[in-house]
């Protein structure tokens, strides 16, 4: 029997949504703070995905000011009807809940349908006879706690983009006294209406519930094997643990999937790698859903689908020069600032702006997700700075509290801890051919990480300091989100011009 393992997207991936279109299927997941916003990535066997673009790439479609790390959007729903897609979710920091459509998944997609009247987080859409109904979270008239919310559904008028007639609350939860029911999405199976949702919160209790019902208004019953899947019951020390928040497709073979979030927590209880996406097989019995029948777990080896497999490789490793766009796998913290930065034929040009990374604002950082609990960056940047103000370098970012930054300032190189916005400085170096490229490498071997640089190569021979990397985890930072390398510079409060350059930027499973 073939095989896959999962997470088939590691790394900060949170909140996958799923649809089919023929043999095709598409999936995106939330970004928060990060700019561009929503990756979308297209598959033939669900195994493999490769992404196609983003669906948020003009400032004026994710407005990110002033916003928090795990702030921004939160979980998107992606579906597919009459030869449109619609992917809906949340901007938490501005707008609330919006639309944007497109004919292609690789973009681009529209300005968006910001709705009124749509109270609450975690949309999703149903199509039916001609009809699209909203579905979401709302809080309970009276809610006797945080977190005490209501499934509701309301149609949708798609050619106003308005929410119209009667809003239904169509269940609450599985459980009694349950937080935060959230990531409703709704499913026709013969002749029940089916409700998924995640309850809990997204940490330890995290748990996935449904309901069904005959009529798509409701009210939904609940399942009595109500919580269809969780690992809350297994112990904090679980290697797959945050079970939830999924979605269902059905395979051109009528085969049923489930895409969710889940975590793995490495080096003790420790999660640097944030929230990411897995697949579970489902089979239905006595007119309900059972999630990995017999097994009732997400499992690191899982049996393939039945469909012919077809593989991708996402590129992490970058050679710049000559380039003529951004990869779109790098990501920019907020929205980026016009001319931070610039491609030519020496590569990539970052420039020194005035914020530092360890505020609320737009910064000259490019990174990607840390995908691997052990990992290699080596990045190789030419810099001549003007001033002590001015730095550039690699950061290792879970929050703008909590990161690890390797730069190169006047003459020196440092490393600099910052611990709950206290940032130390923990190493720091003269340079001795300051006028020549350098090669910055981390090396993370689980939550031991490790700094390097050379003005030729880097090995382990060259090692300046070893850290401990389990404060770039949620359970010490806090947030949603998993962890970003990249480059980095800023001139730290003063106006500048200067640039630094980076000609390779590579990123590795160790």
């Amino acid at each position: 029997m073939q095989t896959f393992e999962n997470p088939i997207l590691p790394g900060f991936y949170p909140d996958p949504s799923v649809c089919r279109v023929d043999e095709d299927y598409y999936l995106v997941t939330s970004t928060f703070a990060y700019f561009p916003g929503v990756p979308i990535f297209h598959s033939k066997d669900l195994v493999h995905w490769k992404q196609i673009g983003n669906v948020l790439t003009r400032d004026s479609q994710l407005p990110l000011a002033n916003t928090e790390v795990s702030q921004g959007i939160f979980a998107p729903t992606i579906r597919y009807n009459d030869g449109i897609f619609y992917m809906i979710t949340t901007n938490v920091s501005g707008g609330g809940n919006f639309i944007v459509t497109a004919k292609n998944p690789a973009g681009p997609w529209s300005e968006p349908f910001f709705l009124e009247g749509a109270v609450g987080i975690d949309p999703s859409l149903y199509f039916e006879n001609g009809k699209c109904y909203y579905h979401g979270t709302c809080e309970k008239p009276d809610g006797k706690y945080y977190g005490d919310n209501d499934i509701y559904l309301q149609e949708l008028d798609l050619k106003e983009m308005k929410l119209v007639g009667e809003r239904h609350v169509i269940w609450h939860s599985a459980l009694k006294n349950a937080v935060w029911p959230e990531g409703p999405h709704i499913y026709k199976k013969g002749d029940w209406y089916y409700l998924l949702i995640s309850e809990g919160g997204t940490g330890h209790e995290h748990a996935i519930t449904v309901a069904r019902s005959k009529t798509l208004t409701g009210y939904y019953e609940g399942h009595k094997s109500n919580p269809i899947l969780t690992h809350r019951h297994l112990g904090r020390d679980y290697p797959i643990v945050n079970v939830g928040h999924s979605d269902l497709v059905e395979t051109q073979h009528g085969e049923w999937w489930a895409v969710l979030l889940a975590s793995r927590p490495y080096g003790g209880r420790y999660r640097n790698l944030g929230r990411e996406t897995f697949l579970v097989p489902v089979a239905w019995e006595d007119d309900w859903p059972v999630f990995n029948y017999g097994v009732g777990l997400v499992r690191s080896t899982e049996r393939f689908p039945d469909l012919p497999p077809v593989t991708f490789h996402q590129r992490t490793s970058f050679d710049f020069t000559g380039a003529s766009k951004l990869p779109i796998n790098l990501l920019h913290l907020r929205n980026p600032i016009p001319d931070d930065h610039k491609l030519d034929t020496d590569g990539l040009h970052l420039r020194l702006n005035k914020n530092k990374i360890i505020e609320k604002e737009s910064v000259s950082y490019l990174c990607v997700r840390q995908q691997h609990k052990s990992f290699e960056v080596v990045a190789k940047m030419q810099f001549s700075p003007k001033n002590e103000n001015e730095c550039a370098g690699l950061v290792i970012f879970q929050s703008r509290k909590f990161h690890y930054q390797f730069v190169q300032t006047k003459d020196l190189i440092k490393i600099i801890k910052c611990e709950n916005e206290v940032l130390t400085t923990l190493y720091e170096s003269p340079i001795v051919n300051s006028d020549k490229p350098l090669y910055l490498r981390v090396c993370a071997k689980e939550q031991v990480m490790e700094f390097t640089f050379g003005t030729d190569a880097v090995s382990d021979t060259d090692i300046l300091l070893s850290v401990d990397a389990r404060m770039l985890s949620t359970d010490v930072a806090g947030g949603f989100v998993g962890n970003t390398i990249g480059m980095y510079a800023s001139s730290n409060g003063e106006d500048s011009d200067n640039r630094a350059l980076f000609s390779i930027f590579e990123y590795k499973a160790f």
